[in-house]
Order: C-alpha cells, then sequence, then structure tokens
C-alpha cells in the first residue's frame, strides 16, 4: 500500500508530476540506449564462451572508423606470427 501515499503526495504536491515525468523519460532512455548497445555494438561481449576475443576477426584491411581519411591498412608481421603460433 506504499502506492497509495505515493499517489496521495501527488494530489497534494502536484508540480511533482512533470519531474516525475521527466526522470521516468530519461530512465526509459537509459535503459533503451544500454539495451541498443547490448544488441547492435560489436565491442560488447554477451557470450564470452562462444568467443571471448572478436578484435582477432577484425580484417585489418578494412576501415573500422566512420571516416578514414588516407590512411592504409596493413596486417603486422610480427603479430600474424604471434597468432600462428598461438593456434
Amino acid at each position: 500500500m506504499a502506492n497509495a501515499g505515493f499517489f496521495q503526495m501527488l494530489r497534494k504536491n502536484k508540480e511533482l508530476i512533470p519531474l516525475i515525468g521527466f526522470v521516468t523519460i530519461a530512465a526509459g532512455g537509459a535503459v533503451a540506449a544500454s539495451l541498443y548497445s547490448l544488441c547492435t555494438k560489436t565491442d560488447v561481449i554477451v557470450n564470452k564462451s562462444g568467443n571471448p576475443e572478436p578484435w582477432e576477426k577484425v580484417n585489418p584491411n578494412q576501415s573500422q572508423k566512420l571516416i578514414t581519411i588516407n590512411q592504409e591498412w596493413k596486417s603486422i608481421e610480427e603479430l600474424e606470427k604471434v597468432k600462428k603460433l598461438m593456434k
């Protein structure tokens, strides 16, 4: 019955209604942004056992940035040797 006290407080202090509305919208936006990042971004890992190191599968010849100006992507020979030895 704590909700009854909350609604009685809102009836007495009607100026709190917009504040509660904005806080609710902000919290909903934060949850929506978190879920969006969780579902669409590649740097967020949910399944750690399936692919614990997703950065190993990034193509070094393909740009991962939004805008890349005059930059060449080359694989590092030492890194490739280490990857071969690790497998």
